[in-house]
């Protein structure tokens, strides 16, 4: 695991899911999982947060709100999909009103399966995101470096 200068700030947003992954996100909160180990810190404003935790499936009403966060996050920034849904669209895929999973409207970076996710693979994967945050970065200081 990488270690970054400040500690990251994490927003959670709930598309439109049957709420099992929620609860296993906020498990990982308990001290029972303890992710705050990492000096991770729950938001809910998206202008402080460096992580974007989503679960739920992409719809019509859901979709200008998840663009809206993830336009309001400041760059570097982490998209995480969390759940079957919030990857592909799960067992809603074929909804009616359902446009598919997160991917679709915003880029993701890391993808944890899961019908609901499990806390430790919802660890693992704000662990991964937190290496690709460190990444980029790096590689925007470096851009910054360069066009100075």
């Amino acid at each position: 695991m990488t270690y970054l200068s400040k500690s990251p700030w994490v927003i959670h947003y709930d598309g439109s899911s049957c709420n099992g992954c929620d609860i296993e996100v906020l498990a990982c909160l308990t001290p029972v999982y303890d992710v705050e180990r990492f000096g991770i810190i729950n938001t809910g404003d998206p202008k402080q947060a460096d992580v974007f935790l989503i679960t739920g499936s992409v719809n019509e009403q859901n979709k200008a709100v998840i663009k809206q966060i993830y336009e309001q996050m400041p760059d570097p920034k982490v998209v995480i999909a969390i759940g079957i849904c919030a990857n592909s669209g799960g067992i809603f895929r074929d909804c009616y009103n359902v446009m598919g999973g997160v991917d679709t409207v915003i880029p993701v970076d890391v993808y944890v399966p899961g019908c609901a996710a499990r806390p430790e693979a919802i660890i693992d994967g704000v662990v991964k995101g937190l290496s690709i945050l460190e990444e980029k970065r790096k590689a925007s200081e470096v851009a910054k470096e360069a066009s100075a």
